[in-house]
């Protein structure tokens, strides 16, 4: 009788463990739906599969030069970046980036009302000015310190080897105006080659 009455006791107790553990069998773990939303969504992978390697722009960031320093700082595919350092203090950051893995920053060129070489200017902010070559490259100075103007960020923009990277092959027709066919190389010629003199010029308004 004894065992009967702590039977009856402890059926309840047992119906409850087995009610949680097919609760908890049943139920989806909280990551494992968040992935299952998150693959469900098919999103486009960050970056283009015809997107330059960002191993490509290496070769047209300029060069040290002065009191100045241009230093590696991130390099992924479609995107390099490198530091601009002066007295040890990274004053400005350099980029280029393939814009074909995004089309908004490229749109932001179409209204420029200036350019260098015949490629849109257009400052982003108070901190940045960038240019766009051939309709998809991107060429960005972003100021990291107050004592790095407006017209320094212009000054750095014109050391980078434009043409360089206008013969890029993904490159299409600018957007401006194109470049004199003399001032582009053969293509059997090393594309770092000394800098033509830059053309800092206002454009009609659209």
């Amino acid at each position: 009788m004894a065992f009967d009455r702590w039977l009856k006791k402890l059926a309840p107790i047992l119906l409850g463990l087995v009610l949680l553990v097919s609760a908890c069998t049943a139920a989806p773990n909280k990551y494992d739906q968040v992935q299952t939303e998150t693959t469900g969504r098919n999103a486009p992978a960050a970056v283009e599969k015809g997107a330059e390697q960002g191993s490509t722009f290496n070769q047209f960031f300029p060069d040290s030069q002065g009191e100045y320093e241009v230093v590696p700082a991130q390099e992924k595919k479609g995107f390099a970046e490198y530091k601009l350092n002066q007295g040890g203090q990274t004053v400005a950051m350099l980029s280029i980036n393939d814009t074909i893995s995004l089309p908004e920053a490229a749109a932001k060129y179409a209204n420029a009302t200036e350019a260098i070489n015949g490629y849109p200017l257009v400052n982003q902010g108070t901190m940045a000015t960038g240019l766009l070559i051939n309709d998809r490259y991107q060429v960005k100075v972003l100021s990291r310190a107050p004592s790095f103007t407006q017209e320094d960020r212009v000054e750095w923009l014109q050391k980078f080897d434009l043409v360089g990277i206008a013969q890029l092959q993904g490159a299409s027709v600018p957007m401006l105006q194109k470049p004199s066919a003399k001032g582009l190389l053969p293509s059997n010629t090393p594309s770092k080659t000394p800098k033509m003199a830059p053309v800092l010029v206002p454009q009609p308004a659209s």
